[in-house]
């Protein structure tokens, strides 16, 4: 049974069964903005450019590497990015996510305690205007889920004004890893300025 989680909210990562869950999906679904026409007549659809990325830093809060749609694959091949979408769901809600960022955390160097998810909106577009976006963590693949583990709805609370956020952070406490969710909206502006938003304060 999936949690929904709650900003701030903190849980382990254990599956029902009791093991713990160690190949993991971020994946981020969104929806194009619908522009009305003149007068109220017709409607159009504005494409939404969201870039999914995650952050990787070691126990002394030092960046170790990025993924994200210009680096979509980590040295090591721990974690891997699906790939930029530059639209969004142009026909409505598929249900599917747009980007996935894979991790495996039995995979990631010894080195890393931290990996950290961000969400920026490149063209600049308002969150607030966006009409759907959600996180979900789950087990599985890009193309298959086995289990959902977590959802968390970011158009809710208050990200209108704001183009960037930080969605949460994995984070390894007595060799078990656990999950924050943050789903606090930022006022940067691009990718380079949220990751220093993270060192600085969510980690």
């Amino acid at each position: 049974m999936a949690i929904n989680l709650e900003k701030g909210q903190r849980i382990s990562l254990e599956k029902s069964n009791g093991s713990k869950l160690q190949n993991i999906c971020v994946g981020i679904n969104w929806g194009a903005i619908e522009k009305k026409g003149l007068f109220g007549f017709g409607s159009s659809k504005e494409a939404v450019d969201l870039d999914a990325s995650c952050a990787l830093y070691n126990d002394s809060k030092q960046l170790e590497e990025v993924v994200y749609f210009g680096n979509l694959k980590s040295k090591n091949g721990a974690v891997k990015h699906s790939g930029d979408d530059l639209t969004g769901d142009l026909g409505g809600d598929d249900g599917l996510d747009n980007e996935v960022i894979t991790v495996d955390l039995g995979a990631l160097a010894p080195t890393t305690t931290y990996v950290a998810f961000v969400l920026n909106s490149f063209r600049g577009q308002d969150f607030g205007s966006i009409p759907f976006a959600s996180l979900r963590v789950y087990e599985g693949t890009p193309k298959r889920v086995n289990e959902v583990f977590a959802k968390y709805n970011i158009t809710g609370g208050n990200f209108a004004g704001h183009v960037s956020m930080v969605l949460g952070v994995f984070y390894k406490r007595n060799g078990e890893w656990k999950f924050n969710a943050i789903g606090e909206p930022t006022k940067d502006k691009k990718l380079q300025e949220t990751v220093q938003t993270v060192t600085q304060q969510y980690l």
